[in-house]
């Protein structure tokens, strides 16, 4: 493990404070995140409606991904994040209330998933711009898997005991855990140092906002990394139908597998990727990685068998896992930090509405068709899609971190910042 994962970026204390509260965050929103569709599927027995939590989720993902962004460039970042933080644990209590009652109201979980997609998509390109901030240019790389790790790890662990204790003590219980794990990461967030906000002129939001979408679109490479992704997650995300998965097979704890089977991959794959240390063209990286995780989950949505399912999602799970610490590393390494929070805002939407919109197109092709059709159409449609990207945007096949302008010009950038 030690070959695997350069332990470094955890000497930086402010760092080390703001993963360990992530993780502890991760831990209980996991938990919460697999629970809420169990008691909708609960509810309903819908595979539609169950799919459709992404759907009410989109649109405040893109319109709060890209604000946050603009925030995180101009305001406190702690106390963005503090607030936000508070603001996801009384939505938590809403849910916990909800689950309380004799007859709990679906619409409660639609209302509550919208909000706290809006809370999550304002906070998250604030704790983005500060992992930048707080790690040392070289070091990002490494700080990018040990994020992997965090992130697989809540993967886990709050999945499966979420899943768990969703069925043998219900809902609630799982929802009052997440409260507990909120308070605990509210503590930890409330002793990082205050960062200092960005100099320079400031002009309206919206002309911020709009500033960065033209920074983004002016590097071809940059917006692959967010096509890409986004494109493997639309086309591919299977998270929200593994109760259905779970359904065609005897096994007792066969949803809990279902749950480990994306994070363990990725947490095998981070523990050893030394290797990334060796590969400078990070773009390549991804479109493979982007493209084996499609194979994974279609394999994983063609087979009735447990060991073969559970085999493609673990294979999938990997690929994501190295996909995530090359984007991570290209952003990090090659983005101003006067941009990152906006950028951060964009990668946010990369990453949290694929999956949400992914949800929604397996609920809606499944009901229209098969499960097992829209899983495996969805991976090998994936496959192509990235391809294609690839075939179209060149700067991304081409990135190479060691002659890239704009990885010379912020490492440059960041090294007068230390001095």
């Amino acid at each position: 493990m030690a070959r695997g994962i350069d332990l470094a970026p955890l000497r930086e204390r402010e760092f080390r404070r703001l993963y360990v509260a992530g993780l502890v965050t991760a831990l209980g929103s996991q938990a919460t995140y697999v629970t809420v569709p169990y008691q909708l599927k609960q509810l309903t027995n819908s595979p539609l409606e169950v799919g459709a939590l992404g759907l009410v989720e989109v649109v405040p993902l893109i319109l709060f991904g890209l604000y946050g962004g603009v925030l995180a460039d101009r305001l406190n970042r702690r106390g963005l994040i503090l607030v936000t933080e508070a603001a996801l644990m009384l939505s938590t209590v809403a849910l916990l209330v909800n689950a309380r009652l004799s007859h709990p109201q679906t619409w409660v979980l639609y209302v509550d998933a919208m909000v706290m997609a809006a809370l999550a998509s304002l906070q998250r390109p604030s704790v983005e711009a500060l992992k930048q901030h707080f790690v040392a240019h070289d070091l990002q790389r490494a700080a990018a898997a040990l994020a992997s790790v965090s992130n697989t790890t809540a993967s886990i662990v709050g999945p499966a005991l979420g899943g768990l204790a969703a069925v043998a003590l219900g809902p609630a219980a799982v929802y009052a855990a997440n409260v507990v794990t909120f308070g605990l990461s509210l503590s930890l967030l409330a002793g990082l140092a205050a960062t200092p906000v960005l100099s320079g002129e400031r002009d309206t939001h919206a002309s911020e906002m709009v500033f960065g979408l033209r920074y983004a679109a002016s590097r071809p490479d940059l917006l692959g990394t967010y096509v890409v992704d986004l494109l493997a997650m639309v086309l591919a995300f299977p998270v929200v139908m593994l109760p259905f998965v779970a359904a065609h097979f005897h096994e007792t704890y066969a949803l809990s597998l279902l749950y480990c089977g994306l994070p363990g991959g990725a947490l095998v794959a981070t523990l050893i990727s030394g290797w990334t240390r060796r590969v400078h063209h990070y773009g390549r990286a991804i479109v493979y990685a982007a493209a084996l995780w499609g194979l994974g989950i279609a394999v994983f949505g063609y087979s009735q068998n447990l060991a073969i399912v559970l085999a493609g999602l673990a294979v999938a799970g990997g690929a994501d896992a190295v996909s995530g610490i090359f984007r991570s590393t290209l952003w990090n390494e090659s983005i101003p930090p006067e941009v990152r929070g906006r950028m951060a805002g964009i990668e946010m939407i990369s990453y949290s509405l694929g999956p949400t919109a992914g949800q929604f197109r397996a609920g809606v092709m499944a009901a229209w068709t098969t499960l097992r059709f829209s899983l495996t159409f969805g991976g090998l449609a994936c496959v192509g899609s990235v391809g294609a990207v690839a075939l179209a945007l060149p700067s991304l096949w081409r990135f190479d971190a060691r002659d890239d302008a704009n990885v010379a010009a912020v490492r440059e950038m960041r090294s007068k910042e230390a001095s």
